[in-house]
């Protein structure tokens, strides 16, 4: 690229980074994407492939793939290390740097344990494919292991599944492993009867799904309990060890604990040398550029937003889109010379499902739950997935559960080193739309 250009850095391939990719797709500059994997991921699904519903390469795409189109546009698959501001440096984990004019970072979050970061080898969180991959085989191999196991308790154990954190992500993988074990995988075994496992989901707050309103809240929990979903509230996790957990005054003995109670960003603001919040996103402007650093951005879970009417920006997927987009504009401005603008954050609705033919859909001016919420939820995820290979994949895949019940990803691997790479890329299709292209998502999902 001609050193006239100006570097445009995006830090992240997800959600955030992505839109501000695509927002500049017209613009006459350089741009870098660096990510610490190959993929763009849809995380909205990514607890299907948790629960054994679709593939890997359902929900994500490489991102080389996705700009194949993009002469302008460079991608590095590397870990950021630190960021230099004053040389405008990123440095790479191979040594290596990157110099920009501009700087956009969404890299996302990871779990928060609470200070207890020894549970995450016990209780793995849902953000990643590698994630993923880890709680389906974990669910499949403990049905292989009660098959084999004679004494009575801890065949029970191996059946017993515990969720911590009753947020979306929660109550939806709650229904999937509930939904695996009841229609899925019964007819299956010898030994085991797999409508017998037991979920338990464990939530610290008075209801489930916190964002929701109180009656479709409600109407999730009961739809869980009609599934065979034990719902706990008001009730926090204490430990975790190898065999189960404790919450308030209870031991649950269970070789399955999946922890989706909090999120905590990426070292961002240690990059920065700046003060985090609480969770560790770095706060900003109104324009999104952090604070000392007008030519650096951050958007998505890496940002402490603020929308209107002062209310923390939640972190789900579009509001990563729509602060990416915003920041890339903000970019073109500074360019053209323009002032920059507050972001205005527009909550477009919350989506979940419980299970099949069951959801709550809160999108402010209506509240839909039962059958044509789920319809809704369906149709909402179809059209927000990438390409049409994927969406037609993701509905057979759909209607072949909705027709017989089963499943068609629960092949075992021997450990992550005999996983399949996930990354198939999708070579023979171009792609006329652009990823970021994609509407406003009203799903929730983790951004970045």
């Amino acid at each position: 690229m001609a050193d006239r250009l100006h570097r445009v850095v995006v830090l992240g391939g997800g959600f955030g980074g992505i839109s501000a990719v695509d927002t500049l797709k017209r613009a006459d500059v350089e741009i870098t994407i660096i990510d610490r994997r190959n993929h763009h991921l849809f995380q909205p699904l990514l607890y299907q492939v948790a629960t054994a519903a679709l593939d890997t390469s359902q929900v994500a795409w490489t991102i080389r793939a996705l700009m194949r189109n993009r002469p302008k546009v460079k991608t590095l698959m590397g870990t950021v290390t630190d960021i230099d501001t004053e040389k405008r440096e990123v440095h790479l984990e191979d040594e290596s740097t990157v110099p920009y004019h501009s700087l956009i970072i969404s890299t996302g979050s990871r779990h928060d344990y609470f200070g207890n970061d020894h549970w995450e080898e016990l209780a793995p969180g849902l953000k990643t494919l590698e994630d993923a991959v880890a709680i389906r085989r974990q669910v499949l191999m403990s049905f292989e292991a009660a098959e084999r196991e004679p004494d009575p308790q801890k065949q029970k154990a191996l059946m017993t599944f515990a969720i911590v954190g009753a947020g979306p992500t929660g109550v939806e993988l709650a229904g999937a492993i509930i939904e695996l074990a009841k229609e899925s995988l019964r007819d299956e075994y010898r030994s085991i009867d797999p409508r017998n496992a037991r979920v338990v989901l464990i939530e610290g707050g008075d209801q489930v799904l916190g964002p929701f309103d109180d009656e479709l809240s409600e109407y999730a929990k009961q739809a869980l309990e009609k599934r065979g979903v034990e719902v706990v509230l008001n009730q926090l996790v204490s430990a975790i060890d190898e065999d189960g957990l404790d919450y308030g005054e209870e031991r649950l003995e269970a070789k399955t604990v999946v922890w989706a109670a909090g999120v905590r960003a990426s070292p961002a603001a240690r990059w920065l040398g700046v003060e985090a919040d609480k969770a560790g996103r770095v706060p900003v402007n109104e324009d999104l550029s952090v604070k000392g650093f007008e030519n650096v951005f951050c958007v998505g879970d890496t940002a402490s937003m603020k929308a209107p009417d002062g209310s923390p920006v939640p972190g789900i997927a579009d509001a990563a889109k729509q602060s990416g987009r915003h920041a890339a504009n903000m970019v073109l401005a500074r360019l053209g010379g323009e002032p920059t603008k507050p972001f205005a954050y527009k909550h477009k609705g919350d989506l979940a499902t419980i299970g099949k033919r069951a959801a709550a859909v809160d999108l402010g001016w209506i509240k839909l739950k039962g059958k044509l919420a789920w319809w809704v939820w369906g149709i909402a995820h179809i059209y927000f997935l990438i390409d049409a290979r994927n969406r037609i994949q993701v509905i057979l895949s759909w209607l072949f559960i909705y027709l017989t019940g089963r499943r068609g990803a629960q092949l075992i691997s021997q450990g992550p080193a005999a996983e399949p790479d996930p990354m198939e890329e999708v070579t023979d299709e171009h792609h006329d739309v652009d990823p970021a292209d994609t509407g406003d998502e009203p799903a929730r999902a983790s951004g970045g």
